[in-house]
C-alpha cells in the first residue's frame, strides 16, 4: 500500500488545508487493496459473457437436432400432389403415410340427405300438428307444435333445440316460405325419414307435407383398383395416413394420380441448419484460443473448459451409428453367459462364446473386437442401464449385420439379452455428405444428401432416430455439455465463476464498509486539526498582546 503525504502549508498562515482532497487521497490509497479483486471480477465477467454465448449456440444446435430426432419432426412430414385438383385435393398426411403413388377413380360424391315442407304464403301463419324425424337407422324423434313454436321460425328453432340430428331453417322466395331440413350426417347413414302431420291453421288447415330433395349417398371410388365407399367427401385413411377431399366425379373412369412423397426439402434444410449452427459453435470455441484485436488473451484462453468441449464435440461427430444393440443390463458387473452369432453381409457367421474371463459386458465387447470379424462393439450407458452396440465396419447394405443372441444375464435370473436391429444402414456423417474440415468445422454436400434421401430415406431417419443412433447420441452429448444440464460442462463453468464472483463481491463490499467508517473518522479528525491550524494566528496574537501588556514591550512593533 502506498503512503499519503499531508501538506499543511505555513502553520501561521491561518488558511489550514483542504480536508476533502486529503481524505480523498487517503481513501484512494485504502481502496487500492480492492484493485486485484476488481480485476479478477472483470475477467470472470468477460468469461461469463463468452460462456453465455456458447450456451446459446449449444441451444441452437440442440434445437436443430431435435427437429431431426423428433418422431413427429421434419423426417415425419410428407409432401403430396394430385394430378387433377378439380376432382381430388390433398388435405394432409400423417407420419404413418408411406411415400408412393396411388391411382384413384371417383365414381360419385357423397351426398347429404335433405328435404322441405310445403310452403306457406306468410311466414307468420299459425301452424299445428307434429313432425317425426328419423336419421338413418336411428330412433324417430317427434316435435309437437305448441303455442310457443306455432310458426315456421318457431318450429325450426324447436327442431334445432331438440338435437334430433338435423339442421332446420326457413327458406323464403316468391312462392312463399318453407321449412328446410338437412341431415347432420352425410352419406347413406344420414338419410332422413320424415313424417309430417302439420297443418296451416291460417290457411284452411292446409297440409304441409314433406318432400325429400336429396337422398343421402355414400361416395364411391376406387383406390389402386380396390372399390371403396366413404360417407363423407373428406376421405381419411383409405390411403393410410392420408386425408383428401373429393370435389367431383372423375368422369368416364379417368384416373387421378395421388403422389405421397417424403419431405426431402425440409430435411435438407434442417440438416443444413444443423451444419451451419455447428460451425458457428466451433468457430466461437476456436476464437477463444488466441488474442483479441488488441493483442490481449481471449477470456477463455487456456481454459480446460474449451478443450473439454472440443473433445466432446469431436467425439460426438465421429460416433459410429450402430446397426443394433443388446438389451441393457442394470450393472456392468453382472455376470453373463451364452453366445452370440454375428454375420456381416453375405459373409460367414462367427460365434463368440463367453467364458469365465470375458463374462461381463466389457469382456463381451473386448471379445467381439478381438475376434476381428468386421464389427466394432461399444458400451453405451444411460439412465436405463448399459447396453452393447454393434457397428458394421462395412458401410451400406453390404455391411448389414445378421445377429443371433443366446446371451443371458446370470445375475438377473438369466434374463435374455436379445439383439435389437436398428433400421439404418448409414454408419457415419460421411454417408450424409458431411465432411469434417481441419479446423473442426463441417461442410455439407447437398447433392450427395439429396441422392441419399431419394435412395434411402428410411436409413436417414434411422440414423437420427433409432435407439442409440448417431442423432440420439449426439443430441444427448449436446444436452450434457451445454448449459441446460445441471452437470453440463458449460453449466459447471458458469457455476464455478458465479461462486468466485460472489466471494469477490463480498470481499469488496466488506472492504468498502471498512473504508467508509475510516473515511468518516478521518474527516472528523482532519476537520478538527484544520480548525486548530486556522486558529493558530489568532491565538498567537492574543499571546503577543498579553506579553506586551505585561512587559510593555510591543513585540509586533515595526
Amino acid at each position: 500500500m502506498g503512503t499519503v503525504g499531508l501538506s499543511f502549508g505555513s502553520p501561521m498562515s491561518g488558511t489550514g488545508f483542504d480536508v476533502s482532497s486529503t481524505v480523498a487521497s487517503i481513501v484512494s490509497n485504502l481502496q487500492s487493496v480492492e484493485t486485484p479483486w476488481k480485476n479478477q471480477l472483470t475477467s470472470l465477467q468477460s468469461q461469463d459473457a463468452v460462456l453465455s454465448n456458447l450456451g446459446s449456440l449449444f441451444s441452437n444446435l440442440s434445437k436443430d437436432l431435435n427437429q431431426l430426432t423428433d418422431f413427429q419432426g421434419v423426417l415425419a412430414q410428407k409432401t403430396g400432389s394430385s394430378s387433377d385438383t378439380n376432382v381430388l385435393e390433398l388435405t394432409s398426411a400423417t407420419p404413418t403415410a408411406v411415400a408412393g403413388t396411388h391411382t384413384v377413380v371417383v365414381n360419385n360424391l357423397a351426398q347429404t340427405s335433405s328435404g322441405y315442407l310445403a310452403p306457406v304464403t306468410n311466414s307468420s301463419d299459425v301452424l299445428s300438428g307434429s313432425i317425426s324425424i328419423q336419421v338413418g337407422s336411428g330412433t324417430a324423434q317427434t316435435v309437437t307444435i305448441g303455442s310457443s313454436n306455432d310458426t315456421l321460425s318457431g318450429l325450426a328453432a324447436a327442431i334445432n333445440a331438440a338435437n334430433v340430428g338435423v339442421s332446420a331453417s326457413v327458406l323464403t322466395d316468391s312462392s312463399g316460405s318453407r321449412l328446410s331440413l338437412v341431415s347432420g350426417t352425410s352419406g347413406k347413414g344420414g338419410n332422413l325419414t320424415v313424417t309430417s302431420s302439420i297443418t296451416d291453421t291460417s290457411n284452411s288447415n292446409a297440409s304441409l307435407s314433406y318432400t325429400s330433395a336429396v337422398t343421402g349417398t355414400d361416395a364411391s371410388l376406387t383406390v389402386d383398383g380396390v372399390s371403396l365407399t366413404s360417407a363423407s367427401n373428406t376421405v381419411t385413411n383409405l390411403i393410410p395416413g392420408v386425408t383428401f377431399q373429393l370435389l367431383a366425379p372423375s368422369g368416364s373412369g379417368s384416373q387421378v394420380q395421388v403422389v405421397i412423397g417424403n419431405y426431402n426439402t425440409g430435411v435438407e434444410s434442417a440438416i443444413n441448419s444443423m451444419v451451419t449452427d455447428y460451425n458457428s459453435l466451433i468457430s466461437a470455441i476456436n476464437a477463444q484460443e488466441g488474442n483479441d484485436s488488441s493483442g490481449n488473451a481471449e477470456p477463455l484462453f487456456g481454459s480446460p473448459t474449451l478443450s473439454l468441449l472440443q473433445q466432446q464435440l469431436l467425439g460426438g461427430l465421429n460416433t459410429q451409428n450402430p446397426n443394433g444393440y443388446l438389451n441393457a443390463v442394470t450393472n456392468t458387473s453382472d455376470a453373463l453367459s451364452g453366445s452370440i452369432s454375428i454375420q456381416v453381409g453375405s459373409g460367414t457367421a462367427q460365434t463368440i462364446t463367453l467364458n469365465s474371463t470375458d463374462n461381463t459386458m466389457s469382456g463381451l465387447a473386448s471379445a467381439i473386437n478381438t475376434a476381428n470379424i468386421g464389427v466394432t462393439a461399444n458400451l453405451v450407458t444411460d439412465s436405463t442401464g448399459t447396453r452393447l452396440t454393434l457397428v458394421s465396419n462395412t458401410a451400406g447394405s453390404g455391411g448389414a449385420l445378421t445377429v443371433t443372441s443366446a446371451l443371458t444375464d446370470v445375475t438377473q435370473s438369466n434374463a435374455p439379452l436379445n439383439y435389437n436391429a436398428n433400421s439404418s444402414d448409414i454408419s457415419s456423417l460421411t454417408s450424409l455428405g458431411i465432411s469434417v474440415n481441419n479446423d473442426g468445422s463441417l461442410t455439407l454436400d447437398t447433392t450427395a444428401l439429396d441422392s441419399l434421401l431419394n435412395s434411402d430415406f428410411s436409413g436417414v431417419a434411422g440414423f437420427f432416430q433409432d435407439a442409440n443412433s448417431w442423432g440420439m447420441t449426439f443430441s444427448n452429448m449436446l444436452t450434457n455439455a451445454g448449459a441446460s444440464s445441471s452437470t453440463g460442462v458449460l453449466k459447471l463453468a458458469e457455476n464455478a465463476n458465479a461462486s468466485v464472483e460472489s466471494n469477490l463481491n463480498a470481499d469488496i463490499s466488506r472492504e468498502e464498509s471498512l473504508i467508509s467508517v475510516q473515511q468518516k473518522l478521518l474527516t472528523t479528525e482532519l476537520n478538527s486539526a484544520n480548525e486548530i491550524l486556522q486558529a493558530l494566528p489568532s491565538q498567537l496574537n492574543s499571546v503577543n498582546e498579553i506579553y506586551s501588556a505585561m512587559t510593555g514591550y510591543n513585540s509586533n512593533k515595526g
